[in-house]
């Protein structure tokens, strides 16, 4: 039975495969040609990817499923897999075979001992991993970026992982949301790198030993795990001694504060960072800046993705190109046609003058980023007026609509006065219920609460404790030139499609909209 994870054949069963994290560590491992099975409550796209890739995926949970590598001939001697025995016999020979055969069950925080596959595998004794360990074992093998801050993680790995492989390092990359880039939230490379986001949300971040480490910033996220600010710094710092080199921003106090990092990077150009811009431009279309590097200017970057925060974002990445001795120019052609992540501002959509956008902010400061691109891209985009159907006059609005969904009953009450004040940058705030994430509300708060405190600081909010009630609100509200942004980490985004296919049904004389 191995104490670590092992890649040297034996199989691999995941509980809850269909997640983004998990689902990219088992799109991996099998593509490392390694015997992957895993289970979820439904079909997705992300599990025929693997499926498509030769994961065996199981449509249900139940204890059986266990059982998809052990030979049938061999079954009988699972039993007897710990007793001791003659090492020469035939015995030994069968326990020996059962051994290659039982699965690694891996898991993430969110699995627990009321999950029949869980509790099976418990009884039966089957090696138990999280999902950290398998990442931890793989950052071991490569030389490896993994990044790591409360906020900016997919973005920020997905540039890198982007830049590596437009610059033909063919690296490894796991990262927590699909990139058009790689067709995915994993791929398999053939080089010796890789790039991997690096979670801190329940202290596991503490299990990685990497090349280069990446810290965005640092902040109180998280509050079913963290007691305070202290426990998150204490973690950040603990990734740093196992970074050999670590690359952070210098724009973040905590950061500055906490940490010791060979290379830095900020958008201030007095920061005394290893990297900084200047001549920054900030359009609706994309971002321009001039890059220094250790007090000379080396170009001029170019980004799709919007806002300050993807500046910085790209800065990270840059100081990754650098370090593995890239010219500035390539990188600054590589960055040029990076697209952005799934679910991070991502577009999904235009009917009836109506921009919609996905974003998996769910944090206070994730939030206000966010709200600040919306506004730039509102700012500079010209909308034809529409007719409506109905009654509905032409409208020239340009406004930001925020549909926000909080997420975590723990984070909503922590951080319930810092949520008020977030949304400074909408034109109109609609919320509704909290997204349980799992959790039980011992803390007797509701969306109606939020909607309440938000309401302190913003003139127009409503609130709607369904999806089905955001529905008939956005129905009712949304006019032509608005840019409606759907934010939360939960279930909100599901929504979306039935509120787009009922603006594409409005009968539009003529459209033109510029993005």
């Amino acid at each position: 039975m191995p104490i670590s994870v092992s890649f040297d054949g034996r199989p691999f069963h995941f509980i809850g495969v269909g997640g983004i994290g998990m689902s990219a560590l088992a799109y991996i491992l099998t593509k490392r040609n390694l015997p992957v099975s895993g289970s979820d409550v439904r079909l997705t796209h992300i599990t025929r990817r693997l499926q498509e890739a030769g994961a065996k995926v199981f449509v249900h949970q139940e204890a059986a499923n266990l059982d998809y590598f052990l030979p049938t001939q061999v079954q009988s001697l699972e039993a007897s897999v710990m007793a001791p025995v003659d090492p020469g016999s035939a015995s030994a020979m069968g326990q020996s075979l059962v051994r290659r055969q039982l699965p690694q069950v891996i898991c993430s925080t969110a699995i627990d001992e009321q999950n029949p596959e869980y509790r099976e595998a418990l009884q039966r004794g089957y090696p138990i991993f999280h999902r950290s360990d398998v990442l931890a074992a793989l950052i071991r093998e490569y030389t490896s970026v993994a990044v790591a801050g409360t906020h900016g993680k997919t973005t920020t790995s997905s540039m890198i992982g982007h830049l590596l492989l437009g610059a033909g390092l063919d690296p490894t990359i796991v990262v927590g949301g699909e990139v058009t880039s790689w067709g995915g939230n994993a791929r398999l490379g053939k080089s010796p790198l890789l790039v991997a986001e690096a979670d801190e949300s329940d202290g596991t971040l503490a299990k990685l030993s990497t090349s280069i480490g990446i810290v965005t910033n640092i902040e109180l996220d998280h509050t079913d795990h963290y007691r305070s600010l202290q426990d998150v710094v204490d973690i950040f710092q603990t990734f740093q001694q196992q970074c050999q080199t670590l690359i952070a921003s210098w724009d973040c106090a905590v950061v500055r504060q906490n940490l010791q990092p060979q290379l830095t990077y900020s958008l201030n150009p007095h920061s005394g960072a290893t990297y900084w811009v200047t001549d920054v431009s900030y359009r609706a279309d994309g971002t321009t800046a001039t890059v220094w590097e250790r007090g000379k200017p080396v170009g001029q970057l170019r980004l799709n993705v919007l806002g300050e925060h993807n500046l910085s974002n790209a800065l990270a990445a840059v100081a990754v190109g650098r370090y593995l001795g890239l010219d500035f120019a390539d990188i600054a052609t590589v960055m040029a046609q990076f697209r952005g992540a799934r679910r991070r501002f991502e577009k999904r959509g235009s009917y009836s003058g109506i921009q919609f956008f996905d974003d998996y902010a769910h944090h206070p400061s994730e939030v206000r980023a966010t709200l600040a691109a919306a506004q730039l891209k509102v700012s500079q985009t010209n909308v034809t007026p529409i007719h409506k159907k109905g009654d509905l006059s032409v409208a020239d609005s340009r406004r930001v609509v925020a549909v926000f969904q909080p997420h975590r009953f723990s984070r909503t009450v922590a951080l319930l006065e810092d949520f008020a004040d977030a949304f400074g940058d909408a034109d109109q705030v609609i919320l509704t219920g909290i997204y349980s994430a799992g959790e039980t509300n011992t803390f007797g708060i509701s969306g109606q609460q939020v909607a309440e405190a938000v309401a302190r600081y913003h003139p127009r909010v409503t609130y709607g404790e369904t999806l089905d009630q955001v529905q008939m609100i956005l129905e009712e509200q949304l006019m032509p030139g608005d840019l409606v942004l759907f934010m939360g980490a939960g279930n909100l985004n599901q929504v979306i499609p039935q509120v787009m296919a009922y603006f594409a049904d409005v009968e539009v004389p003529s459209l033109q909209e510029v993005c």
